[in-house]
């Protein structure tokens, strides 16, 4: 859809920050589920198998996969705007059917629609953001996504304390919050312009491809599938660990030995607080100048060190403190920023979103798999029985993403897309 006549175009950061709205209600969401299943299940009298089915059907594991999956070949195929026309209304209807639920059923409806919409909203924003941003300032820009996820749970934490002796009413209120902020944004997207790489490129022969045909030409080239591969061991292995996180971080410190629920919640505030300031003066300030290599590596040795001291350590608040701080500048600089970074570079055009919803599918699938069963097994053998699963994947992200970290900083899409599947040039000399 067009913009309409006399209304304001939506362009630049004002644009960039828009767009990136879809993390911040992403991380919203797994945040107001997470700070909610404990009241969900006390209200509903849930065992600790249907509070998995909870978060696995969510937006933060299976329900944001199918979304992706299907957004990511509509986002190549029709446009990136065409997905933002309708993401956020789908949205809207979950997070009203949260807010109002009275039954388990209705609960899981909810948070099935809520996940589609911002696996469909994530993939296209991304996408979106990189091909608009200027060249040398490209992981500025898809850091603006990535600050928004984490200011997303910094503020769903902090409205969890100050609701929370509101009991399951608060949880509600959390929920409306981000109904109000979906049709904000909705509002705000409508004078988007549409990418101008995508509408250029949609104009060469050949360029427009049914669904099923991304997928097909996704899945054909070399160049594609090592990158799928690459992509996956950096992100969906990282992911496998902070979805957990994400969603059951209280339970995890209740595991620990913090059993006080405002100790918890003010603890992920210092976390994503970390997070925010990290993406910004790390990532957002720096992965355009760097080495990303290093960059990288940095992030994800501290995100490895952060866990091995709240699983192995003395339960104590040095502990807890290294913990939070640790894994909040970490996720600041690490997998997430640089997927969302790498993913946009290392596609062409015409499959740049079908390999997001592709990748996105496969983490969250990761995720929504180990959500079932993460409840059970914390209950059964502890954190210390999970440590090692923990500590192996974000060893093997960490390894894959230094090891083989793309040559692409400071590159024109174009430029990385012609190195890539044709004849590069040779007339710039570009650093990791």
């Amino acid at each position: 859809m067009g913009v309409r006549s006399g209304s304001k175009r939506t362009t630049g950061w004002r644009a960039t920050i828009a767009v990136a709205m879809s993390n911040y209600i992403e991380a919203g969401s797994i945040i107001a589920i997470a700070t909610s299943l404990s009241l969900w299940q006390d209200r509903f009298g849930l065992n600790d198998l249907a509070v998995g089915l909870l978060a696995s059907l969510s937006a933060n594991a299976f329900g944001a996969a199918v979304g992706a999956a299907i957004g990511g070949p509509l986002c190549d195929r029709y446009g990136r705007k065409f997905i933002y026309t309708y993401d956020l209304l789908l949205y809207m209807l979950g997070v009203l059917l949260a807010v109002f639920a009275v039954s388990y059923g209705m609960l899981l409806t909810a948070f099935v629609l809520t996940g589609i919409a911002v696996g469909a909203g994530v993939t296209a924003s991304w996408t979106y953001i990189a091909e608009e941003a200027p060249d040398h300032q490209r992981a500025a820009h898809v850091g603006t996504a990535q600050l928004a996820w984490s200011i997303g749970p910094m503020i769903g934490y902090l409205l969890a304390v100050l609701v929370g002796p509101l009991g399951l009413l608060g949880s509600r209120l959390i929920f409306a919050h981000l109904f109000v902020v979906a049709a904000v944004t909705w509002w705000v997207r409508r004078g988007l312009a549409e990418s101008e790489i995508w509408r250029s490129r949609n104009e060469e022969p050949g360029a427009q491809m049914s669904f099923l045909g991304s997928l097909r030409g996704l899945f054909s080239k070399k160049a594609n599938l090592t990158a799928l591969l690459f992509l996956f061991g950096v992100y969906a292995l990282w992911n496998a660990v902070a979805g957990q996180a994400g969603i059951f971080q209280p339970r995890v410190y209740d595991a620990a030995g913090v059993t006080s629920e405002t100790e918890q919640y003010l603890l992920q505030v210092l976390l994503w607080g970390c997070t925010s300031a990290a993406t910004y003066l790390g990532f957002m300030l720096l992965a355009d100048r760097v080495s990303r290599r290093w960059l990288y590596c940095g992030g994800a040795a501290l995100g490895i060190l952060a866990w091995a001291a709240l699983i192995y350590a003395p339960a104590n608040t040095f502990t807890l403190l290294f913990f939070a701080i640790g894994w909040g500048v970490s996720a600041g600089v690490g997998a997430q920023a640089f997927y969302g970074l790498w993913t946009s570079e290392l596609f062409a055009t015409r499959y740049r979103a079908s390999a997001q919803g592709v990748l996105f599918l496969a983490a969250r699938v990761l995720v929504g798999l180990l959500s079932v069963w993460f409840p059970v097994l914390l209950t059964r053998i502890g954190l210390d029985g999970l440590g090692l699963l923990i500590l192996a994947l974000l060893t093997a992200s960490l390894l894959i993403g230094t090891l083989w970290t793309p040559r692409t900083r400071g590159k024109s899409l174009r430029q990385i897309e012609q190195e890539r599947y044709g004849t590069a040039p040779t007339s710039d000399s570009v650093v990791a």
